[in-house]
């Protein structure tokens, strides 16, 4: 039997001009904000500053943010979504469910995802940094305080973390919508100067700078101009395609384009002789309130990348590729506001040490773009097998598109693995610590329900033994919470042996995560009558959902009847994993790194909203 429950809330996703102005306090901040040093990292690799050096960079930078993001975040990728919401893991859901085994969908979505955690570390530093240094043109005296004024604006970003971010959040949108109508004011004050720099936006200067010049070099320095545009894709659950592209098309990415041209404009007429070619482009009486506005974008772009961290890492957990963490609804206005201060610590502890580490935007510029042009490949690889598998593509039409943006993308990325040594090495290193994480906790996950399931025993034969030893039935309601879907879930049976009784009234309650964002409500739950007073519910819940079991078993209609909140006692296990002795089992390093992880886990009741005082967590060994 199914049941209706109520259905789940749906973020809007239809066009408006609010949505759109949302969408550029949250997507754009990272984009956003390299302008303040992406210009300025590549022509330190030309070392030269020559006329066509410099139309050739510029003509890179416009054709890069219109190949990458216009044609193949805004035009392609967010044309496939997954019921509504976008990114690296909601298309390897969307993918992976095709198919009963896909392990190359899997492992190209989970590695694209735990590079997005080492980008995460290095935005805030690069970009805080990259603002404050614009001191140096005000009172080159302050240059000593550039460093522990970044440290300390670090340090209150993610201390304000569990507060919450609703209420600011609302100036998000006007600040940057400021900020980049700035951006496009500063940039026409530059073409004023040199209007030839308009020619860079002939495709042919970024070819021959290609072919004759040190385009392959630079290459990793014009990246820095897209290492947001994965964020259209990611957040386009919360605004909807509409809103971003609009806010793309009509402000963000023409004041992209005339702030790149502004900057190359006051280098080609020597305005611009130094390292600061962004705040050269600024009349000096307003240098300082200059600088306050890009240190707050800079701020405001952090925080885009540590609440997209955090909504990364909830849906990993609801897929079962992450350990369960304490997350935290900081407001009931968005679902998108949530807190996970595991995720919060480590990412502030990193990005501090390196901020301290670098010292420097330009040597933090070294470390940046890896991370993020290796999940853009892998994201062409996966909208490849969209194409064919979504959209009913032929190969060859697929392929040839798809082609086109893994060559863009692999030479992004080669061109940044040029920077390994230098620091490059830090996010790959990050990722690899995630994807570790990942694959073992999936791993043994999937170990632990074997183990679980290893031999069921079926419901009638349950009832029997229950008879045959005279255990009495107490009064109420004992609702388990098991991973069981099969026979007499094992959390009954231990609770049974040990406890030598059992309550007049089980059900068991099983939720699964599906690989989908949102559950319709006719689709909710199926409850089935194993005995009398036996009830099975198994639940499905999308990965962006909130599974909240009390509420949901208020609103069934159980074949038992309905149940009284106060009168249910709660049972959920709470596993203590060891070694098998006969080496059978995982491999013994896995074992010993998934036992801390389960160890150190949130409880899988606090994420069901089990009230405390009616909850008991019954210890059991279990040998993998």
């Amino acid at each position: 039997m199914t049941v209706a429950a109520s259905a789940p809330p749906r973020p809007a996703s239809a066009w408006s001009a609010a949505a759109s102005l949302g969408a550029l306090g949250v997507v754009f901040g990272d984009i956003g904000t390299s302008p303040l040093y992406t210009l300025k990292t590549v022509l330190d690799l030309t070392g030269n500053h020559r006329p066509e050096t410099i139309l050739g960079v510029v003509s890179l930078l416009v054709w890069t943010l219109i190949l990458v993001t216009t044609i193949k975040y805004a035009g392609f990728a967010m044309r496939i979504d997954n019921d509504g919401e976008g990114g690296i893991l909601a298309l390897m859901a969307l993918l992976g469910v095709k198919r009963r085994s896909r392990p190359l969908i899997v492992a190209l979505g989970l590695f694209g995802a735990a590079l997005i955690y080492g980008d995460g570390a290095v935005t805030p530093a690069i970009s805080v940094l990259s603002a404050l240094e614009g001191l140096d043109l005000v009172a080159p005296g302050l240059h000593p305080y550039v460093l522990p004024l970044a440290v300390v604006i670090l340090l209150i970003l993610f201390a304000l973390q569990p507060q919450g971010t609703a209420r600011i959040g609302r100036a998000f949108g006007p600040v940057m919508a400021l900020w980049f109508t700035v951006l496009a004011l500063l940039g026409i004050g530059g073409i004023v100067r040199a209007p030839g720099i308009l020619w860079a936006l002939n495709p042919w200067y970024a070819i021959d700078y290609l072919i004759h010049g040190q385009g392959f070099l630079v290459l990793g320095g014009v990246f820095l101009c897209v290492t947001g545009a994965e964020a259209l894709y990611a957040d386009m659950g919360h605004f909807g395609p509409g809103p971003i592209k609009f806010a793309w098309s009509a402000l963000v990415f023409p004041s992209l384009v005339l702030n790149y041209a502004g900057q190359g404009a006051i280098v080609l007429d020597g305005t611009a002789t130094d390292q600061n070619i962004f705040f050269r482009l600024c009349p000096d009486a307003l240098m300082l309130p200059m600088i306050v506005l890009a240190t707050v974008a800079t701020i405001i772009a952090s925080q885009s990348i540590i609440t997209g961290a955090f909504s990364m890492t909830r849906q990993a957990m609801r897929l079962g590729w992450m350990p369960r963490m304490r997350v935290v609804q900081t407001s009931q206005e968005g679902y998108g506001q949530i807190y996970v201060g595991a995720v919060n610590w480590a990412l502030m502890a990193v990005t501090i040490g390196l901020a301290l580490g670098f010292g420097k935007s330009d040597n933090l510029a070294a470390a940046y773009g890896i991370a993020v042009s290796a999940t853009m490949l892998m994201t062409s690889a996966l909208l490849f097998i969209a194409m064919r598998e979504i959209w009913g593509w032929p190969l060859l039409a697929a392929g040839a598109v798809a082609s086109v943006f893994a060559v863009v993308d692999a030479a992004f990325l080669a061109s940044n693995l040029s920077k390994f040594v230098e620091g490059g090495y830090v996010p790959l290193v990050l990722a690899l610590l995630v994807y570790a994480v990942m694959f073992v906790w999936h791993r043994g996950i999937g170990a632990l329900n074997r183990c679980i399931d290893a031999q069921p025993v079926s419901i009638a034969d349950f009832l029997h033994l229950l008879e045959s030893r005279r255990l009495p039935r107490a009064p109420g309601t004992a609702v388990f919470l098991t991973r069981s879907r099969i026979g007499t879930p094992p959390l009954v049976l231990w609770y049974a042996r040990h406890a030598r009784a059992l309550h007049q009234r089980v059900v068991s309650v099983n939720v699964e995560t599906a690989s989908v964002p949102w559950v319709a409500a006719a689709d909710r739950c199926t409850v089935v009558a194993e005995a009398p007073g036996f009830e099975r519910v198994e639940a499905r819940f999308g990965f962006m959902e909130r599974p909240d079991v009390p509420q949901l078993l208020q609103q069934l209609s159980l074949p038992g009847g309905p149940i009284d909140p106060q009168q249910i006692d709660y049972f959920a296990g709470l596993e203590k994993v060891v070694a098998r002795d006969d080496g059978k089992g995982l491999p013994r390093w896995m074992e010993a790194l998934f036992s801390v992880l389960v160890r150190n886990c949130a409880r899988a009741s606090d994420a069901m909203h089990i009230p405390p005082e009616q909850l008991m967590e019954l210890g059991r060994q279990v040998a993998l």
